[in-house]
């Protein structure tokens, strides 16, 4: 399968004969990313605000996806899990994390999550390949809840989100930031995550930057 990063939290999910995912996404306008030009089978919507729910974005979209269940589209299970729960006297932001399986290959996309999980939470995700996990601070995590994330689901591959580029208007923290906390210096950055297989998955945890690609 092949992972592709289009700005913010909008990453497209394609493998040769299963539904293609778009994920989160965003009017150019708000988040200062070019135009989407994109065609998927499956939107998921992890909240709604204009910078994770613009799907008019997306063209040829059969399957819209904005909350909590279990789904099977076109070949790909997906699983909804609502998160960002009352916190104190304030209601949070409503979001919804998804896990996709295609071919038993699980990739989670944590949407605006803005808290880290319970032991529960994380057992209750199982087995996550590929974690797609903001870190820029704003509405969801920061760069130590982050890390701690990680820590906890332990997947084979990370890929951050929601952070500060040069072409986003949104006040949130840079990669760097993250980076840091991570203890990490030389990091891959690539164009796309492509993974042929579960026997191609490294076993400790590798942190990969994916390239901003124009929608």
């Amino acid at each position: 399968m092949e992972i592709t990063w289009y700005g913010h939290s909008c990453f497209r999910l394609v493998e040769r004969g299963l539904a293609t995912v778009v994920t989160d996404p965003y009017d150019h306008r708000v988040t200062g990313y070019d135009a989407l030009k994109l065609r998927a089978d499956i939107v998921t919507i992890s909240h709604d605000h204009p910078s994770h729910n613009f799907i008019e974005g997306v063209k040829g979209v059969e399957h819209l996806i904005t909350g909590p269940g279990e789904f099977e589209i076109g070949g790909v299970f997906v699983t909804g899990v609502q998160t960002n729960h009352r916190s104190g006297k304030e209601d949070t932001l409503r979001n919804t994390l998804y896990v996709f399986d295609y071919n038993g290959i699980t990739v989670a996309h944590l949407g605006d999550v803005n808290h880290v999980p319970t032991q529960t939470e994380v057992e209750a995700l199982e087995t996550v390949n590929v974690l797609l996990v903001p870190v820029g601070d704003g509405a969801s995590l920061n760069a130590a809840k982050a890390a701690e994330v990680i820590s906890l689901i332990d997947p084979n591959y990370v890929i951050p989100m929601h952070y500060q580029t040069p072409g986003c208007m949104l006040k949130l923290d840079p990669i760097s930031k993250f980076l840091k906390e991570m203890g990490l210096t030389d990091v891959e950055t690539m164009p796309s995550l492509k993974i042929s297989g579960n026997s191609s998955l490294p076993e400790d945890t590798r942190v990969v930057i994916l390239d901003y690609q124009h929608g």
